[in-house]
Parts: structure tokens; C-alpha cells; sequence
């Protein structure tokens, strides 16, 4: 390959799927200025609630040339997490808890960034170009970047749409010093489809195409520290960590294969349906040792008790009692507020 132009091409293709990507393309080293707008807006209007680091970088956020001066083209990577089992199927077993399909399985950062660290040293091998790589955990709008890489388009649920993967893509992106020629961006296939808005259980999308995190489960299960504003207990029915429902609900779903995804996100037996009675026995050294090696051992002991406490709650099972109880007089302030009221509602279940 010359060391100066560089396509998606095959090879490129080749080794983002030798390394477990189902998806790449390349978008120019600059976001179009209506995405920096629709930031700026959203944070103005205290939609990212108290994720303070989207608010304190937004500037390198909403231009890559911040981030890293010298990105002239970024490759977005997409790699799949389709699940081969109903993500609602625990829906109506309220004594187990819900976790999010991309949590079950392993650690997501840890398998796209050694995926993206490997591509791109390989890239560096094929070209003389300088590389940076990035998964979540600094500031990149990777949804708008997808989208300009033609991967597909920011749906209705304001993540990225597949019409091979539908929305179950964990994104990747590396920037780099070369000058690339950039993919056909995606289009948005939405069309009237409002699906995702009309599923949501607490109305986290004031508008198409707008996240209030505020009122997102996902947020308030996985983000939020503190005890969960009450008006959103009962709907969070018994999501303990993350949400799929607009996610699942989406048409475009019918394409994902589930024999695409990375068979590193294959769901844990213990993560797949979880019992909430053996949540609400977690103490600190058990919880590390279930969820090592997940997503979830980053939030912590006290937020998923906390989390189980409230899909306790909501379960009517007189039987989650004890466990509950059990909690009145625990270390943390939001575990112990928590208990309380999954005690109040049990009683009011009970006949």
C-alpha cells in the first residue's frame, strides 16, 4: 500500500474481520459542524446529567483535530454483539434481574481495544502514519463518527443503526495520520418507525433522535450514584444494570446474526439471569469475584444492590423479604434508602 493514500479496501476489510470486527469504514479527521451544535444544545439543556467529563471536554468531544491535532482520517470499527437469546425474555420473571446483553459476556474495552491496538499496528506496518486508539473512555463521539464511516446512521434511540448488525455494534475508532479516502456516510432508514420511543419505560426520549439521560435506565443503573429518583422505580421494572429495550425493539434487528457477534460477548450463565435473592447477599469480595472480568465490576457492590433492591421492589415476592431486611443496616446511605422502600412496596404487594 503507498505510504500516503490508503482505502477501506480488502485487506483492510480482511483484518478488521481476522481480529473479530464485523464492521469498518473511514470518515474524514473533522465532524460536520451541525454535530457540534447538537452537543453544545444538549449539554445547555443538562441532558448528559451529572456525567460531568462530557461537559469538561467537549471541545476535543466535538472535534477530533482537539483530541489530537495531527488526525487527519479515522477508521470506525464496529464489531458485534447480537444476542442469540430474546433480550425481554426475563421480562416477566420478577425475581431475577435483567443486565443488558452487552454486559453479560466479557469486558467489551478490553476485547475492542486489543483488537483496534492489534489493526493498528498492522496499519502502521502497511503505511508510515502514526495511530491513536480509542473505545468509550475518552472523548470521541464514535455514534456521529459511525455514521460518517458509513456503518450506518444514528437511529431514533440516538445509537448507530446496522442494516447487517442492527443495533448490537460495540464501536472502536482509530485515528491516524494518513490521508484516507473517506466511506459513503450511512443514511438514515428510520422512516416513520418510532418503535424505540414508544417502548421506553420512562420516556427518556423527549424527542426522535434526543437522549435525556436523566430518565435513561441505563444511566440511572449504571452512572447514577445516589439513591434513584422515585419516579422512575417503578418502571425500571427488574433492569439492574442497562436496558435494551429500544435497542431490541428495532426493526432492523431481523438482519443481526447472532453467530456474527464476537464469542467473547457470549453471556455468562451467572450474568444471563440472575437471581436477585443472591444479589442482595453480595457483599464487596463476592461481587468482585462474580463479576470479574465484566463491564459491571466498574460500577461497584453498593450500586447493583441498590439496583436489586429496586427490581426487588417491584417483584411482589414475598419471599425476596428477608433478603431485603437484611440490608436495612448497611453501609451505604443509598443501599439502606433502597431497602426501605423495597420493603414498603413488598408490603403493599402482599394480599
Amino acid at each position: 500500500m503507498p505510504n500516503d493514500k490508503l482505502t477501506a479496501d480488502k485487506a483492510l476489510e480482511k483484518r478488521a474481520r481476522e481480529e473479530g470486527f464485523a464492521a469498518v469504514g473511514i470518515a474524514p479527521g473533522r465532524l460536520a459542524p451541525i454535530t457540534r451544535q447538537r452537543l453544545k444544545q444538549w449539554l445547555a439543556e443538562g441532558g448528559h446529567a451529572d456525567m460531568i467529563w462530557m461537559e469538561s471536554r467537549a471541545d476535543e468531544r466535538s472535534d477530533p483535530t482537539r483530541l489530537w491535532p495531527d488526525v487527519r482520517s479515522i477508521i470506525m470499527l464496529g464489531m458485534s454483539y447480537a444476542p442469540g437469546t430474546d433480550p425481554f425474555a426475563l421480562e416477566d420473571i420478577s425475581d431475577h434481574g435483567r443486565i443488558s446483553v452487552y454486559a453479560q459476556g466479557k469486558d467489551y474495552h478490553d476485547v475492542v481495544k486489543g483488537a483496534l491496538k492489534r489493526t493498528a499496528r498492522w496499519l502502521i506496518e502497511q503505511a508510515d502514519c502514526e495511530v491513536k486508539v480509542f473505545v468509550d473512555t475518552a472523548p470521541v463521539m464514535e455514534k456521529p463518527l459511525a455514521e460518517a464511516a458509513g456503518i450506518g446512521w444514528q437511529g431514533k434511540h440516538t445509537n448507530i443503526v446496522s442494516r447487517e448488525h442492527g443495533s448490537w455494534l460495540f464501536l472502536g475508532a482509530i485515528y491516524t495520520t494518513l490521508e484516507l479516502e473517506a466511506s459513503k456516510p450511512g443514511k438514515d432508514s428510520c422512516g416513520s418507525c418510532s418503535a424505540c420511543q414508544d417502548i421506553c419505560p420512562t420516556g427518556a426520549f423527549p424527542a426522535p433522535y434526543q437522549l435525556d439521560a436523566r430518565a435513561c435506565i441505563s444511566y440511572l443503573t449504571i452512572e447514577h450514584k445516589g439513591p434513584i429518583p422515585h419516579q422512575y422505580r417503578k418502571a425500571m421494572g427488574n433492569h439492574i444494570y442497562g436496558c435494551d429495550d429500544c435497542l431490541a425493539v428495532c426493526p432492523w434487528n431481523k438482519f443481526a446474526r447472532a453467530g456474527a457477534a464476537n464469542k467473547a460477548f457470549l453471556p455468562r450463565a451467572e450474568l444471563a439471569a440472575p437471581a436477585l435473592a443472591d444479589l442482595l447477599a453480595l457483599d464487596d469480595a463476592s461481587f468482585r469475584r462474580v463479576f470479574s472480568g465484566s463491564p459491571i465490576k466498574r460500577s461497584g457492590r453498593d450500586r447493583m444492590v441498590r439496583n436489586a433492591l429496586i427490581a426487588a421492589g417491584n417483584s411482589g415476592d414475598a419471599a425476596l423479604v428477608e433478603p431485603v431486611q437484611a440490608l436495612l443496616n448497611d453501609g451505604d446511605d443509598a443501599v439502606r434508602e433502597a431497602a426501605g422502600w423495597a420493603l414498603d412496596q413488598l408490603a403493599l404487594a402482599q394480599p
